[in-house]
């Protein structure tokens, strides 16, 4: 298997009223280039610590994270920034679309801060929610998209920048039945583009999809 992401020993230990309270206690993960991963565990378990972790948003109290063979444990915040604008992809519960842009510009937008030519963001994002089946939604503002088509434009957005993996934490949370089979639709299409999909969800359902599945409990990762 090529690896495309390794967490090795990894632990985060918070401090909170006077005591320390361990949230990851030794978890090790090789996912490889192409795999669909899901994580699984009901609320409060470290679901969203681990794929912060992850994604270089949160730093471990100690072990090494390894995204595409650069250990990121060791880069400062500028050298991070960069990885996470080149490599990773992040959809979350809550889509954070900007309400204030069309859906169209929300999508353009990593790439426009990352540097690209405006005429390359934005034609790029056309054709991403065009894959997506929302190019007749464009220019339409977030209050005036489905759930199910925010979180597409979320997904669209992530990938703007061609990332190597996609981090989502929680994507259906927010959505029905229909809407979430849909959208699993999207994320199984990517793995078979070759894009890595990592997902961390409370949801069974959701994990019936992944070529990986893991269970979070008291802090340690379990094969399902």
């Amino acid at each position: 298997m090529s690896s495309i992401l390794q967490l090795s020993n990894i632990t985060k230990t918070y401090f909170l009223k006077s005591e320390n309270v361990e949230v990851l206690n030794d978890v090790n993960l090789d996912v490889g280039k192409g795999h669909c991963v899901v994580i699984v565990g009901p609320s409060g378990c470290g679901k969203s610590t681990l794929l912060n972790v992850m994604g270089s948003l949160d730093g471990p109290t100690s072990g090494r994270v390894i995204v595409d063979n650069i250990d990121i444990s060791s880069r400062n915040d500028a050298e991070l920034s960069a990885m996470r604008n080149q490599k990773l992809g992040f959809v979350f519960q809550f889509h954070h679309l900007l309400a204030e842009f069309t859906c169209l510009e929300n999508v353009a937008l990593p790439g426009l801060l990352s540097g690209e030519q405006p005429k390359s963001s934005y034609e790029r994002a056309e054709q991403l929610l065009e894959k997506f089946g929302m190019v007749d939604k464009l220019n339409r503002l977030p209050e005036q998209l489905s759930g199910g088509e925010k979180q597409r434009a979320a997904i669209a957005r992530a990938l703007i920048n061609d990332p190597l993996i996609i981090l989502a934490d929680e994507p259906a949370g927010n959505l029905d039945e229909r809407n979430t089979n849909k959208l699993m639709e999207v994320f199984l299409s990517l793995k078979d583009e070759g894009k890595t999909v990592i997902i961390v969800t409370h949801s069974l359902d959701i994990a019936k999809a992944g070529t990986d599945v893991y269970d979070l409990r008291e802090g340690r990762l379990y094969v399902m």
